[in-house]
């Protein structure tokens, strides 16, 4: 039985050769980046606010990325805090030449809610209207 991705597809985009070292394999930064974008766009929309990100935890890369794949990014909510949101953010790629998606990696990523001033701030329970109104 095969792994499929978990969470809500959060951000797609295409490996480029600009983000690619000479043989061809997407740098691990860049795939780092887009996940810590995903977990930025997930928990923005989820508080209503500006967030931040204040840690990210245990990332091992399973398989590489080369050049023009879809890397597929998803986003779950592990735990809402009062300031801070841990979320599991999975990598997975679509190759043009394989029928299935692969898993690349994943980390879960801790996102604080920030107030005008660049202090924490307190973080709803569920999922903000302004950010429900903008889903759809």
């Amino acid at each position: 039985m095969s792994e499929i991705p978990s969470g809500e597809l959060t951000l797609r985009t295409v490996a480029m050769p600009a983000n690619a070292n000479p043989a061809g394999d997407i740098f691990g930064g860049w795939v780092m980046s887009q996940m810590d974008l995903a977990a930025f766009v997930a928990a923005s929309e989820h508080a209503g606010m500006r967030t931040v990100t204040a840690a990210v935890h245990s990332m091992t890369f399973e398989k590489p990325v080369k050049i023009g794949d879809t890397l597929c990014v998803y986003t779950a909510f592990s735990r809402i805090g009062r300031t801070s949101m841990t979320i599991d953010v999975q990598a997975w790629v679509h190759r043009h030449d394989r029928p299935r998606r692969e898993k690349v990696t994943e980390a879960e990523f801790i996102m604080v809610a920030m107030d005008e001033n660049g202090k924490p701030s307190p973080v709803p329970a569920t999922r903000s209207s302004t950010a429900s109104e903008a889903a759809g």
